[in-house]
Formats: C-alpha cells, structure tokens, sequence
C-alpha cells in the first residue's frame, strides 16, 4: 500500500470513528457553551418589543424610528453570519470563536447605556454582528463534533436554548413591570442583561478545541485531529495515524461558481428567509399583537400572555425537534412545520371575529410558534451545517443564516407598517 493510500485511509478513519462516537459529557458542555448564544439571540428578540413600549414615549419615536430600532440588530446580524462564517473556514473555527459572544457583550451592555437614538441604533448594531457571528460558529462546531447518529439532535439542542431565552424575555419584563422602578431604567435594564449569557460562556468559546473533522479534512493535520478527538471521545481510532495530509480546500471562487453550491446556498437560505420573515416579524412584534388584540390591557397583561403562549407552545416545539427531528427527517419536518404555520396565520388572518376574541386567537398564535419550533426554525438551522463540504461549511451556513436574517429584517421592518394599515388580520395573512 503507498504513502498515499495509507494516508487516505488514516484520514478517514479519523471521519468515521467521530461519525460512530458516542455522545459524551463534552458534547453536552459544548451543546450548553453554543446554545447561550442563541438564548441571548431570543431573550433580546422578545425584549426589544418591550423595551420599545418605554423607549417611543421617552424619547418621542416616530414609527418608522421604531422600525429601525426593532430591525437595525437583524441587517447587522446578515453581516456577522457572512463574515464570521468566511473567517471560520479560513483562518479556523477555534482561532475566532467566542468573538462573536465578545461582540454581543459589549453591544447589550453598550445598549443599556445608550445616551440617544442615534447611539442605541449603534450600539445594536454591534449586538447584530455578534448574533449573526454566532449562527455558522455553533451550529457547525457542535455538527462537527457529533456523531451521524445524534447530529441533528445535538445541533437542535444547541438552537433549542432559543426557547429558554424566548420564555425569560417575558419573565424579565413582568419582573421590572412590577418592580416600579422609572420606565428609562426598567427598558435599560431589560437591554443589558442581555449581556449576561454571553460573558457567562466567554471563557468556554475561547477554550473549545478546534474540530477534529477540520483539522483532517482542511488542514490535513489528522494526527492533531486524532489528540483532539482522543481528548473528549471515548471512540476508537483504528486505523494507523499518518503525520499530514493534503489539505482539502474549496475557494470561495470555486464555490460562488459552482451550481450545485449556489443551489444548496439558494434553498437553505430560501427557506431561512421565509422562516425568518414570519417568526421574527411577529416574536419581536408579540407586545405589539398583544396590544392590539385587546387595546385596554396593561403591558404586564401583554408580557404574562407572552410568557404563557412562549412556555405552552414555543419551548415544547424546540423539544419536540430535538427528539424528533432526525426520526422524521429534516426536510419533511420542514414541511409540515411551513404547513401548518400557513394554515394557523391563514385562520388568524381570515376567520371572522378570531381578533376580537382572545382564547382562540392566542392557542391559533400558540400553533403558529409550536410548528415553527418544530418545523423550520430548527430545520433551517441545522441542515446548513450538514450539507456543505468541511472547507466551506461555515461559509454556506454563514450565507444561509445571512439570507435568514435579512428576511427577519424585512418582517421586523415592515410589520409596524403593515399591521397600522390592515390590523392584526393583515399582518398575520402577511406573515
């Protein structure tokens, strides 16, 4: 057998015993390490719209300033998934990660301090980054250290702190609501813990080994990715270890030019936009919907309806995907989940009366977010990290995650606009 050959064989002996390892302690840490990030990504996607209710009065907003505020962290988060996701693939996912969670620290806290609009609108900006930075880091790292057998749980997982930050954003607001503070400290405070989860996992991003499947596939160093993969695995390699390999590199060049890749780019971040549009458009406007469905309740009435449709229907939709997701397979959960958000925001939209009553309206919102827990919103995240090629993973799940977020921001932007022109119905059946 030549030098090659062993080689070649050596590298995927590598590949496969991470694909046949069995899910240990570390995996759970980086599952944990990863999903605070996107704790913080749905604490400050519900709080916003609350915090939005004492800032308009304060500072005297207009409603397109309103639009900017509840939208700007979005467009930036296009930003950070691209960027971020190019500098993964080429300098390494270790060499950079936890910069993104450096990103959003300073940007929440910034944020609490913010002397103006023009400097909050800044200081979101800044926060965007790092939330759209930390969508092709921590799904691609924890896809990469699982095996093929729990990789859509896993990465789930991680994407499922989603719904812990979604119920928290409610429960923060009824907490400061009650508190009688002055409104300027009570939205000041709801910004800046925002920063909490991030810092509190800084130390754990910068420490995280680089991925094995990284190391073997792109830089071609398998006896380092073998050490690493010995470090937090259980699993055996049982092949002999060749000191280097050719490394394995597509450009960006390569790709951007390349039907098959600008197919996959096209329908993952297709989906995502679509996704994105309606979830964010109406998890950020949640106060707002609120308000409108009965104009004389209070803002703590509105925050307590949030906490109960988020923690009944949001928080079991991320389980359910979790322990589901890879038994129905992504692509059919996907449908089902878009299936059935069309048919809940069509009744919402189309039944007569549905927004005058309250019960109904909010178990058809309630169905709404559970299908999107389960079904896209999960989907659209994980399935970037399997789909693309080690060298430009990130950079398409980065691309991805990009279109994603620029659909949240056209639903974030525009529903102001359109729920003052046609109501709740018109911004359901547009959502």
């Amino acid at each position: 057998m030549s030098q090659s050959t062993d080689t070649h064989v050596s590298q995927l002996s590598v590949i496969d015993s991470l694909n046949n390892a069995p899910i240990s302690f570390f995996h759970l840490r980086a599952a944990f390490t990863a999903g605070m990030g996107f704790f913080t990504d749905a604490y400050d996607l519900f709080i916003i719209g609350s915090a939005l209710v004492y800032i308009k009065p304060e500072w005297h907003l207009s409603d397109t300033q309103i639009a900017f505020l509840g939208s700007i962290s979005l467009i930036a988060a296009f930003l950070g998934a691209i960027v971020f996701g190019r500098l993964a693939d080429v300098v390494g996912r270790k060499r950079i990660y936890g910069l993104e969670a450096l990103l959003m620290v300073i940007g929440g806290l910034a944020c609490a301090f913010a002397p103006s609009f023009a400097w909050l609108l800044v200081f979101r900006v800044i926060l965007g980054i790092g939330i759209g930075g930390d969508y092709p880091m921590s799904a691609v790292l924890m896809s990469e250290y699982a095996n093929v057998k729990k990789r859509g749980a896993l990465t789930s997982l991680v994407f499922g702190m989603q719904g812990l930050g979604l119920a928290f954003g409610p429960v923060v607001a009824l907490t400061l609501e009650a508190s009688g503070l002055p409104p300027d400290s009570i939205w000041r405070i709801m910004l800046g813990i925002g920063a909490l989860p991030p810092l509190a996992v800084l130390y754990l991003r910068r420490t995280m080994p680089e991925s094995p499947r990284y190391k073997a596939l792109v830089r071609g160093d398998v006896d380092d990715a073998a050490k690493d993969m010995a470090a937090y695995s259980t699993g055996q390699i049982n092949a002999r270890i060749e000191q280097k390999t050719k490394p394995s590199r597509i450009g960006l060049g390569q790709m951007l030019s390349n039907p098959k890749y600008l197919l996959l780019i096209l329908g993952t971040g297709g989906a995502w936009f679509l996704n994105d549009y309606a979830f964010y458009g109406n998890a950020i406007s949640t106060p707002e919907i609120l308000k409108m469905l009965a104009p004389s309740s209070s803002a703590m009435t509105g925050s307590a309806w949030a906490l109960i449709v988020f923690s009944i229907f949001a928080i079991p939709g991320y389980l359910a995907s979790i322990f589901f997701m890879d038994a129905i397979g992504h692509r059919r959960l996907q449908w089902i989940g878009f299936a059935v958000m069309a048919a809940a925001f069509g009744a919402m939209g189309l039944v007569p009366g549905i927004t005058h009553e309250v019960a109904p309206f909010l178990f058809l919102y309630g169905i709404s977010f559970f299908f999107i827990e389960f079904g896209p919103n999960c989907t659209t995240f994980v399935m970037p990290s399997e789909v693309f090629p080690t060298s430009i993973r990130t950079t398409g799940h980065g691309m991805a995650a990009g279109i994603g977020k620029f659909g949240a921001f056209v639903g974030t932007f525009v529903f102001p606009f359109i729920s003052a022109e046609g109501g709740i119905k018109g911004a359901m059946l547009f959502s």
